[in-house]
């Protein structure tokens, strides 16, 4: 039986990615096959192959299905700025539908686990009045939430919490990633995010000195989504 999540965070450079690449490394060591998809990236390296983002090539690492590139990060932007400016500036429509369509060809492969990661947090902007949270609407996936653990991320994790739930979809899930190991009062801060988030914490990555998915992965617990 196959399962697919959107994975979101409470803001830009939270670990989204970190944490995706980690819970794909976890499935694949479980024996499922599993695959991803990063529907928009901006902040691209220009290659011989084209542009190429540094998250998006994470995920397809990870990923036991054979994708190409263009499968898993349909839309690439160069500049690091928010993605509608980025398409803006290129002349590119980023609308809702332009993503739905490849994000679906990834989730009708079947793979036992699959991760469509956001870019940035829940209320990205995409075109006119659009969000990238309506792409998670459009395709209907539960979600998956990095909180990034510094002050002031409990506002943006029950703010986060919310919208999810006002939306309509089910929050199956969230990681706490310490960004900030020096945080003040970092255990009372755990154990309220753990209180008032009603998902089930899948693991707490530290602040590792060597970040790869192996390492992230041995901090996750895959078996508690549901």
């Amino acid at each position: 039986m196959s399962a697919a999540y959107f994975i979101t965070g409470t803001d830009t450079d939270v670990g989204k990615t970190t944490v995706a690449a980690g819970l794909l490394h976890a499935a694949r060591s479980a024996g499922l096959s599993t695959a991803a998809g990063k529907p928009v990236a901006s902040g691209c390296d220009v290659t011989p192959k084209g542009l190429r983002n540094a998250d998006a090539l994470a995920l397809l690492a990870e990923c036991s299905l054979s994708l190409t590139y263009a499968q898993v990060n349909p839309v690439a932007f160069e500049p690091a700025i928010a993605p509608h400016l980025a398409a803006r500036e290129a002349g590119v429509a980023l609308t809702v539908l332009s993503l739905l369509t490849p994000m679906r060809e990834i989730l009708d492969l079947q793979a036992d686990f699959t991760l469509i990661e956001g870019a940035g947090g829940w209320r990205v902007p995409l075109a006119d009045q659009a969000n990238l949270s309506d792409l998670a609407i459009g395709l209907g996936l539960p979600v998956i939430l990095v909180v990034g653990v510094r002050l002031g991320c409990i506002n943006h994790a029950l703010l986060t919490a919310e919208a999810i739930a006002r939306d309509g979809l089910q929050l199956a899930g969230w990681v706490a990633n310490i960004i900030d190991p020096k945080t003040s009062r970092l255990e009372e801060n755990l154990a309220t995010l753990a209180e008032r988030i009603p998902a089930p914490c899948l693991g707490r990555v530290p602040k590792l000195k060597s970040v790869t998915a192996e390492s992230v992965a041995e901090h996750l617990q895959l078996d508690l989504l549901d």
